[in-house]
């Protein structure tokens, strides 16, 4: 078997960078690099970084298109790092010294970001060992049941494993069912407003529209009791998980995709912050203490294409690097609180300098506390997006064309944080598995302006009815009209509701 450990002038390069990252204040788990052919890389990228998972087709067309992307496109990988304890980080055979060293100090940066970042404080950090548990599982599964039945249920279950609560491991959400009624069934709501000693007073102390007020919102509680779920969810895998009608080993499959999607919900809710973060430290660490003379020109080519930008492309990694050093700068120079928000004059607000150098510090507060959303809306500023051109766009069909569509800060920040927020996907509710008292699935869709995917929701009701083996009902919002769209396993139906 071929040695990946890292070369003598190699790990030589790893020492001095790790030096210079814990001189600078970051603390990060310990790295185990390897280095990799270029079609190892490929193969451990297609995997989400893992050397070992479960048996799935789209492994294979990932790792295809990161082939073909490599051969005809001359597209390349040049660093991966997984969130574990050692985390480890692979490099590609064949890139000279420079590119190694400015990887290790963008990985290095990856690694503090997970360690420290609160967002990250609920994975598993183990989850190189629970990736091969569950391919051993699956597996197991397999040779009992065969190939293509398994692999259709994954299918199945892929195809929703976006229908989880990104902040439930932050935020307690109402269990879907008590362990004890408040009011029983037979129970009947009794209102008795306070005690009157003389009862002429019993009018004055007790309305009777006070009485009927009471009494609906006891049998109002009452009903929600009897509702199931009482509480609408939103981890509609963990609701499935809980109710529906699966066999055992079909449990098991979807408990593993659920698990999967938990742990890589923190790195997609960090992108910007995240990328902008190592490349924040592979070029502080490169620039100020790494790089040698010889290595400038190549070390500058290969920075400026991670932070280049096109034309309707979002570059995560240009985004957050800027935003951090804005930020680092703003606080620097105390260009933050009343005082400077209540200055009017643009020229002194230029000129603004109060010489805190609170800067690195500041950063290093987001760094642990900070996601995509919360640091894009705290402090992205106007004068941030004046200076780097930011706008919206859009396909104007008459033209054939992408074009321009407001450059206005509000609108910009918006758009952008909608992008962000749940991923661009949206909120999807179990609102009543009992629905028409027949069992049937209920989901409500929280309507935030934008209409639903019609092929997208179909499909995703046919693959939740497979697993729920009874009709799904959808509420949204079409054309600003209140609609149910309904799937009985055979046929789709819509309907007006308001």
């Amino acid at each position: 078997m071929k040695n990946t450990n890292l070369p003598p002038e190699l790990q030589a390069a790893r020492e001095e960078i790790e030096g210079y990252a814990h001189e600078y204040g970051l603390d990060f788990y310990p790295i185990i690099y390897e280095v990799l052919d270029y079609r190892t890389l490929y193969e451990t990228a297609a995997l989400g970084g893992f050397p070992t998972r479960y048996p799935h087709w789209r492994f294979g067309m990932e790792y295809d298109q990161l082939l073909k992307g490599h051969i005809w496109l001359g597209s390349t990988i040049y660093e991966m790092v997984i969130n574990t304890n050692p985390s480890y980080s692979y490099l590609l055979e064949g890139n000279e010294d420079v590119t190694q060293k400015m990887v290790m100090a963008h990985v290095t940066g990856h690694v503090d970001f997970f360690k420290n970042n609160m967002w990250f404080a609920h994975t598993n950090r183990k989850m190189l060992d629970e990736m091969a548990n569950h391919a051993a599982r699956v597996q197991r599964i397999i040779d009992r049941y065969g190939y293509d039945m398994v692999e259709d249920f994954i299918d199945t279950c892929l195809s929703l494993e976006n229908l989880i609560d990104y902040h439930a491991p932050y935020i307690r959400r109402p269990e879907a069912q008590t362990a004890q009624p408040i009011v029983s069934d037979d129970e009947v709501p009794v209102v008795e407003g306070l005690k009157v000693d003389r009862s002429y007073m019993q009018d004055y102390i007790n309305p009777p529209d006070f009485l009927n007020d009471q009494l609906k919102k006891l049998e109002e509680e009452q009903l929600r009791q009897r509702r199931f779920p009482e509480n609408p969810q939103k981890d509609i895998l963990l609701f499935l998980l809980n109710y529906a009608p699966l066999d055992r080993w079909q449990h098991a499959i979807l408990e593993i995709v659920r698990d999967e999607a938990y742990y890589f919900a923190p790195q997609g809710m960090t992108k910007i912050l995240n990328e902008g973060w190592a490349s924040y430290w592979h070029s502080t660490i490169m620039t100020q203490r790494a790089l040698k003379a010889s290595e400038i020109i190549s070390f500058a080519d290969l920075h400026s294409g991670v932070v280049a930008t096109s034309g309707g492309r979002l570059n995560p990694y240009k985004l957050g690097l800027e935003l951090l050093r804005d930020v680092e700068d703003r606080w620097n120079k105390g260009k933050f609180g009343k005082e400077y928000e209540d200055c009017d004059s643009i020229a002194e607000k230029e000129q603004w300098d109060r010489q805190l150098g609170l800067g690195r510090r500041k950063i290093f507060e987001i760094r642990r506390l900070y996601n995509d959303v919360t640091f894009i809306d705290e402090f992205l500023t106007p004068e941030f997006a004046l200076e780097h051109q930011l706008f919206t766009f859009r396909y104007n069909r008459d033209t054939d064309f992408y074009e321009i569509a407001s450059r206005e800060f509000q609108e910009v920040k918006e758009k952008l944080l909608f992008r962000l927020t749940n991923f661009g996907q949206p909120f999807i509710y179990v609102e009543d598995a009992n629905y028409n008292n027949r069992g049937e699935l209920y989901l409500q869709h929280r309507h935030e302006g934008v209409d639903l995917k019609m092929d997208y929701a179909r499909d995703t009701m046919r693959n939740l009815n497979k697993l729920w083996t009874r009709p799904i009902h959808l509420e949204t919002i079409i054309d600003e009209k209140k609609r149910l769209l309904s799937f009985d396993g055979r046929d789709f139906s819509e309907r007006r509701i308001d």
